[in-house]
């Protein structure tokens, strides 16, 4: 279900893994397939171990058995929206453990201090690395 798919290098600014990130497992929920790919490409090649899927109820299967370091959740999911996702994860006392970065192109407002990190569509891969990285490392000082 979670192939690995083969595509062209994508030019984008991320710096060599440092050893905080390195095969670190981040979760991308994403269902738009070119976004979705350009996160795991940006994570991958910043050193990360990316599992990709396209919606909600996917990346609760995911969760039921795995334990990502960080999770990327779009908000605007088919099937379940991000929102749900994140309740989910909230009622499973997953957020204690995982940073969840929302990246989302809505335009309704979120309540910042619900998540790890909000960023807004449309970002660049070096903006992602970034937030990923930033939430990683505050986790780790808890």
């Amino acid at each position: 279900m979670f192939a690995d798919r083969r595509t062209s290098f994508l030019q984008c600014s991320v710096l060599p893994a440092p050893a905080l990130r390195t095969g670190a497992v981040v979760l991308v929920v994403e269902d738009d397939p070119s976004t979705r790919e350009l996160h795991r490409t940006a994570l991958s090649h910043a050193g990360y171990a990316v599992v990709a899927v396209e919606d909600g109820i996917d990346a609760l299967r995911y969760l039921e058995t795995h334990t990502p370091a960080a999770v990327v959740l779009d908000l605007g999911l088919p099937r379940l929206h991000g929102r749900d996702v994140h309740g989910e994860m909230i009622a499973h006392g997953l957020t204690d453990q995982i940073p969840v970065i929302v990246v989302t192109g809505e335009s309704g407002t979120i309540n910042e201090r619900d998540f790890a990190c909000v960023l807004r569509k449309p970002i660049r891969p070096d903006q992602l690395v970034e937030a990923v990285e930033n939430c990683l490392r505050n986790q780790s000082r808890r």
